[in-house]
């Protein structure tokens, strides 16, 4: 089941607090990035973030679940409703995540 673009949306504007947020489709699910760091995505309607060590520290109730069958497990968040838990969330996760791989340039 795909995420809508409704989710997508909604998740933006509690996100609007941090000014660098993107965002790139992927199969019918979002990918969430900050200052072009990949920090989670939207997976069948659910707000999923990498389990690195501070986002743990912050939802040390988050459930560890396979975004899609055969992946890396993410941390979901059940709640979506703390604008400023979600921005020092991903705040805080900023130096924690590994910086993007460059692309190859085509020939």
């Amino acid at each position: 089941m795909a995420t809508n673009r409704e989710f997508l949306e909604y998740t933006l504007e509690l996100l609007g607090d941090l000014p660098e947020i993107t965002f790139r489709p992927m199969m019918g699910e979002y990918l969430l990035y900050y200052r072009g760091k990949l920090f989670g995505g939207l997976y069948d309607g659910r707000f999923m973030v990498k389990p690195v060590p501070s986002a743990r520290a912050l939802l040390p109730d988050a459930a560890l679940e396979e975004p899609y069958p055969g992946a890396k497990k993410m941390l979901t968040l059940s709640s979506l409703e703390d604008r400023e838990l979600l921005a020092r969330l991903v705040t805080a996760m900023h130096d924690e995540l590994p910086e993007p791989r460059p692309r190859k340039k085509k020939p």
